[in-house]
C-alpha cells in the first residue's frame, strides 16, 4: 500500500517527534508500506528550513521516498469542486495546497497520513481515506 503523507507529518518524522501519526508513519515503514511525498509537501518542508544545510539534510533525507505530482489540470478543477462542495456545507478550508493534497488522495484512491484539522472535512464528506484508520 502507498500512503500519501502530509507536511505536518514530515516534520513531525523528520524531528523524530513522537505522536500518534509519526508512530503509524513508522509502523507502516517497517510493514514495508510506501511513504509518499508531494512535490508541494516537499515546498512546504523546504521553505521552513533554517539555512542551506538544514535544506540539504532534510532534502537528502526525503529524497529516500517516492515523490508523487500532486497537482496538474484535472487535480486543480477537481480540488476547485471539492471547495465549493464544502463550502456549500459550511465548511472552509484554509489552505488551498490542502484542498489539492486531498483532491490528488481522493481521486487516487490513496491514504493520507495527515495531523491537520482541515483533512478530516474531506474525510467525512468526500471520500478520503485516512492512513490513521
Amino acid at each position: 500500500m502507498s500512503v500519501v503523507v502530509d507536511t505536518s507529518v514530515w516534520i513531525d518524522l523528520l524531528a523524530d517527534r513522537h505522536t500518534l501519526q509519526t508512530e503509524r508513519g513508522r509502523a507502516l515503514i517497517v510493514a514495508k508500506h510506501e511513504l509518499l511525498i508531494g512535490d508541494l509537501v516537499l515546498a512546504e518542508i523546504l521553505q521552513g528550513t533554517r539555512d542551506q544545510r538544514d535544506h540539504d539534510r532534510k532534502l537528502g533525507m526525503l529524497d529516500g521516498f517516492t515523490h508523487v505530482t500532486i497537482v496538474d489540470r484535472h487535480i486543480a478543477i477537481e480540488a476547485a469542486r471539492n471547495y465549493r462542495t464544502l463550502r456549500a456545507l459550511g465548511i472552509t478550508i484554509r489552505k488551498t495546497i490542502d484542498t489539492l493534497i486531498a483532491t490528488r488522495c481522493i481521486i487516487d484512491d490513496m491514504p493520507l497520513l495527515y495531523s491537520d484539522r482541515d483533512f478530516d472535512p474531506f474525510v467525512d464528506h468526500l471520500g478520503l481515506r485516512s492512513a490513521m484508520s
